[in-house]
């Protein structure tokens, strides 16, 4: 994934209104992309890295974790203020140990929305694990800061409320098709948008889709879903494909991201 990226010295993204400044190097560890980018007023930092190859997957994460605080901390931050977290597995059992690191590292205040995938050409690296993770900061240090769990709870957040910012985890279904699966996924998220009071805002404008697609589906018929939904703007929704999800009968998962009220 971030070799196709690897050039030297400093490169800049451009995508709508956010502009993306970011550089690669590599450290006796990882390598590690950085990317610094300004959405919806508040200030966002993305670090992207895969694990030492070699290593068993939640030694790998462990690991990366304590590279990200560091490369955070250079940025005024911690993982005090990671929003977001996506772990990627070479294979299932990878997948399964790198969600149980997380696990360990992210907890009470320091829950973030997150997600896990199976991807093997999400690797550069022979590593078996890899981690995406998102930190904002706040406009104001004393702003909210609220994980909410779902009811009963799982092993991972329903969303995280930061600073009147709303990040929602990887939904999924497990109904038998993929129209279906369109169709439960938007309804859960709608409803944590409801819960979350998100509703108010106009989320064609201020609010993006991470749409994570099984390899064996085609890109066209969840695009063409999605154009159905007045409230999505296929403008503002990332498609990326992916091998496998937590779950066997997953064909996608979609992650959310907007204001509250």
């Amino acid at each position: 994934m971030i070799g196709e990226r690897q050039v030297a010295g400093v490169t800049v993204w451009r995508a709508q209104e956010c502009a993306f400044h970011g550089a690669i190097r590599w450290d006796s560890l990882a390598l590690m992309k950085v990317k610094l980018f300004n959405w919806l007023g508040r200030d966002f930092v993305e670090i992207i890295g895969e694990g030492r190859a070699g290593w068993t997957a939640d030694i790998a994460v462990d690991q990366l974790f304590h590279n990200f605080e560091a490369e955070l901390q250079s940025h005024g931050l911690s993982l005090d203020d990671a929003a977001r977290v996506r772990l990627w597995g070479r294979d299932k059992d990878a997948r399964t140990l790198a969600t149980g690191a997380r696990a360990k590292i992210l907890t009470g205040k320091r829950k973030a929305a997150s997600s896990s995938f199976i991807s093997q050409q999400w690797f550069d690296s022979d590593a078996t694990a890899g981690l995406e993770l998102l930190a904002m900061k706040p406009r104001d240090s004393s702003a909210e800061r609220r994980p909410v769990d779902f009811e009963p709870a799982r092993n991972y957040l329903c969303y995280l409320r930061y600073d009147s910012v709303v990040f929602y985890s990887g939904y999924t279904s497990s109904a038998d098709t993929l129209e279906d699966q369109v169709a439960g996924v938007l309804k859960a998220i709608t409803g944590a948008r409801a819960i979350s009071g998100a509703l108010t805002q106009d989320f064609r404008k201020a609010g993006r889709l991470s749409v994570f697609l099984h390899r064996s589906q085609k890109l066209s018929v969840i695009k063409d879903l999605l154009a159905k939904e007045t409230w999505i703007d296929l403008a503002n929704v990332e498609f990326r494909l992916v091998d496998g999800f937590a779950g066997d009968k997953y064909l996608l998962e979609i992650e959310a991201t907007g204001l509250s009220g």
